[in-house]
């Protein structure tokens, strides 16, 4: 079955930009679902946001800046692996693939795997999934750069997406989840994760993964508390979406951005931390939500693993890990993984 009617037997929409790029929408109502959940979060005891709802359109050029900055190692250390690890991954892509990226973003770090590809294979297909409507704008530029690459992005969820890469057979799959957004998963949630992603793929499919490793919390601190305040704006977009869209009104000066590092847990946690006792009226649900001062909201854990770690949860997802590659300093992992 052709991938543009999967997708719409899946209830998606089709938008196209040009002959070889073209995007799906889901029709589902995210608005309502955006809503429930951040609602459901705040009235917890230990209030918590998820940080997939970073991403609106300001939230998502907040991050491009993060991953420029000093402190922030992680995008450096990707692209340090990426930068030098053509040859060895080349070695496992011994059938031709399709290439379906979960949280493309800007698509700069999707380049270096698409120069792989287009290198080795007559055609190369391309699916970025992503919640994100910055998808629409960030795969328009990549056509023209390869001259045998489609494109059909899906604005979704990761998990919904996953539906459509279960279905699509019609040739090996190099599923691929970078920039160590795994780790913002707490851990039942991050083991579910990775048994769909299992259960989504055929014998022979490839899954390349991005992975933080645990290191110094001085190091790890600073990465998300930057001493530009850009990390402190993007947590406080946050609340700016939601008085937006849910005509809510958070203050966001009487909140402070927090991060510190959970050793027993082995995570960092950000927090958006209330500077007053203050009540939150959000007018599109009718609910109110308090606030004691001191009292924070988690808008982020941000799991740390050691190559044991690594290994045991791939494992134990069902798939086999073919290859680990390090940057430097080990600071960062690529992990290659198979479906057997």
């Amino acid at each position: 079955m052709k991938s543009e009617t999967i997708l719409e037997t899946l209830g998606y929409k089709k938008y196209e930009l040009d002959d070889r790029v073209s995007y799906f929408k889901s029709d589902n109502s995210s608005k309502e679902t955006f809503s429930s959940d951040i609602i459901t979060g705040l009235k917890q005891k230990q209030k918590i946001l998820h940080p997939k709802y970073f991403y609106n359109d300001t939230g998502s050029k907040l991050f491009e800046q993060i991953c420029k900055l000093d402190e922030y190692y992680l995008t450096r250390s990707e692209i340090e692996i990426l930068e030098s690890f053509h040859v060895g991954l080349s070695t496992h892509l011994v059938n031709e693939y399709n290439l379906i990226e979960l949280g493309s973003g800007s698509s700069y770090k999707t380049k270096f795997i698409l120069d792989i590809l287009h290198r080795k294979q007559d055609n190369v297909e391309y699916f970025p999934i992503d919640i994100s409507n910055i998808l629409k704008h960030s795969i328009g530029h990549l056509s023209t750069d390869y001259d045998k690459l489609k494109i059909i992005g899906i604005i979704d969820t990761y998990e919904h997406g996953l539906r459509f890469v279960k279905q699509y057979q019609n040739k090996k799959n190099l599923v691929m989840f970078l920039g160590s957004s795994f780790g913002n998963f707490m851990p039942d949630e991050g083991k579910i994760f990775l048994k769909n992603i299992s259960e989504s793929m055929k014998s022979g499919d490839l899954f390349l993964i991005g992975l933080d490793l645990k290191k110094d919390a001085q190091i790890l601190e600073n990465a998300y508390n930057d001493s530009n305040g850009v990390t402190g704006k993007f947590n406080l977009n946050i609340l700016s979406r939601i008085n937006a869209e849910l005509d809510a009104d958070f203050d966001l000066g009487k909140f402070e951005h927090d991060s510190i590092f959970n050793e027993h847990e082995g995570k960092i946690e950000m927090h958006l931390r209330s500077l007053t006792d203050q009540k939150i009226t959000i007018s599109k649900t009718n609910d109110e939500i308090y606030i004691s001062e001191g009292e924070s909201i988690i808008t982020e854990n941000s799991y740390k693993f050691t190559e044991l770690e690594i290994k045991s949860m791939i494992s134990n997802s069902g798939l086999e890990v073919s290859q680990i590659w390090y940057d430097k300093r080990n600071f960062y992992s690529l992990v290659l993984a198979k479906k057997n």
